[in-house]
């Protein structure tokens, strides 16, 4: 049986966690990061030596990198559905994982640090505005690229929704002034509709 090691409120956890609810393949999940600690312990580092999470184990075989194990799973369990079997549609899914990580989450993640997991009397107010004004940017291009797609691939939920998706949550759950993205909101109420969406990203910040 797969094994995931991660905390569930970890955005890149959240990724596999969903993926393998999408794919309904059966797994262990062990905890870890965070308060669970776990991951300085030689035992972990031996499976993934950057001392994060997610790892995935699947039959002596160790993954990292979020990203790589959607991939994975997808390619392995969702040929035809979420790993498109057309090039260019699984190209397109690709683009826009590697846009989550490269361009939506370095401008998000500030925002979300400063308001969720840090103290208020230490937040850098001014660099939050910054990083919240670049979001609303970035995420510009997505709103447009929706308006003519039900999902960023095409018609059918794919490996590309997911990362955004799991990103996209924290940005509508934060305690902040969003500029109206019709598409985007459209989007994401479609992706709340998903079961496994429900059960591991759409949750409280934490």
């Amino acid at each position: 049986m797969l094994k995931l090691w991660g905390r569930t409120n970890s955005v890149n956890v959240q990724k596999a966690l969903w993926c393998l609810e999408e794919l309904q393949v059966p797994y262990e999940r062990v905890e870890a990061g965070g308060q669970f600690g776990v991951v300085n312990e030689p035992a972990y580092r031996a499976l993934n030596p950057n001392g994060l999470v997610p790892t995935l184990e699947d039959d002596g075989f160790a993954l990292w990198e979020s990203n790589v194990i959607v991939r994975y799973l997808c390619a392995k369990h969702g040929a035809g559905s979420l790993w498109p079997e057309d090039l260019k549609a699984r190209a397109e899914a690709d683009k826009w994982m590697d846009w989550a990580t490269t361009t939506v989450w370095p401008n998000l993640r500030p925002v979300f640090w400063g308001l969720v997991r840090t103290p208020e009397a230490e937040r850098d107010v001014n660099a939050i505005n910054a990083a919240r004004k670049k979001t609303t940017e970035v995420l510009g291009i997505l709103d447009a690229h929706l308006a003519t797609r039900r999902y960023v691939a095409g018609p059918a939920l794919t490996m590309g929704d997911i990362p955004l998706g799991c990103m996209v949550q924290r940005w509508m759950a934060l305690p902040i002034r969003r500029p109206e993205q019709k598409n985007l909101g459209t989007w994401f109420e479609r992706l709340c509709q998903r079961p496994g969406y429900q059960k591991y990203v759409n949750l409280p910040l934490s």
